[in-house]
């Protein structure tokens, strides 16, 4: 293989690398501070400026309510990010525990684990989630519960994974050999490469977590009006696609574009991490 043909995946990387970091950099700024972006207030009514297109004054448009549209966006990224972060976190936390501790469990102990495990891996997350919804009740705390209990399988499975091929390798059969107690030959030499293999996995996580709040969202099972929020600004736009369609629109490439960019990359890390282990 020629060296032109190796570099020309690596510089494919690197752009696409760099143009998902740029989308990110805006989303996260966004999330963080709002202020620095918006131009209006995303709660203020105006019923004299109701449905106008894009314009100077208005980047994105306004909706039904005369809001500013691409205020409401700047503003929806705290939420929107935030929840898909929140139940990423909690999910890695709690499927990284589980999975160690079913793979060092008692036989039938990690065999029922599993079961378990496998039925809800039979399910599409996102019906696990509104399952979780449906039972709870809706709001954001709740969304971000059931993303989180949709998500943990996964996370359970791989860490399961990891924990049994690290405990096989030689360092730790030599910690174990000269007397290391097994607790600290685990949290040491083990963990460690669980919750590294399983972290690029969640960088993928991520995206799917905030589309699948969305998705709940979108269904008015998230948080209410005026809430700005991406998945309920979709929703409130859904039925002014002919009238106005930037009301949905502009939400709609505010989840597009931060879910393809988390996909990237998480995508290209998971590509180096095999490489490494290669």
């Amino acid at each position: 293989m020629s060296a032109t043909t190796v570099a020309r995946p690596r510089a494919g990387r690197i752009v696409a690398l760099s143009a998902a970091g740029v989308v990110l950099a805006v989303v996260a700024l966004a999330a963080v501070a709002p202020g620095l972006l918006a131009t209006h207030d995303p709660l203020l009514t105006d019923v004299r400026a109701t449905l106008q297109p894009p314009s100077a004054a208005h980047l994105f448009g306004t909706d039904q309510s005369g809001r500013d549209v691409y205020s409401r966006v700047v503003h929806g990224a705290a939420r929107s990010v935030g929840i898909g972060l929140l139940a990423t976190g909690l999910a890695l936390v709690v499927g990284v525990v589980a999975g160690s501790l079913s793979a060092v469990a008692p036989r039938f102990v990690d065999a029922a684990a599993m079961r378990v495990v496998d039925v809800l891996l039979a399910f599409p997350e996102f019906l696990v989630a509104l399952l979780v919804v449906a039972v709870l009740g809706p709001g954001a705390a709740n969304v971000a519960l059931a993303v989180t209990l949709a998500a943990v399988p996964v996370y359970v499975r791989l860490a399961r994974a990891q924990t049994r091929s690290l405990a096989a390798t030689e360092h730790v059969e030599a910690a174990r050999i000269i007397g290391v107690p097994a607790a600290l030959v685990h949290v040491r030499h083990v963990l460690p490469g669980v919750v590294g293999a399983v972290s690029v996995l969640a960088t993928i996580g991520v995206g799917t977590s905030i589309l699948a709040a969305a998705g709940l969202s979108f269904l008015g099972l998230g948080p209410t009006e005026p809430t700005p929020e991406w998945g309920l600004m979709l929703s409130a736009g859904r039925n002014l696609l002919l009238q106005a369609p930037w009301v949905a629109l502009f939400p709609g490439l505010a989840i597009t574009a931060t879910v393809v960019s988390i996909s990237v990359v998480g995508r290209i890390l998971r590509a180096r991490a095999e490489e490494r282990g290669a």
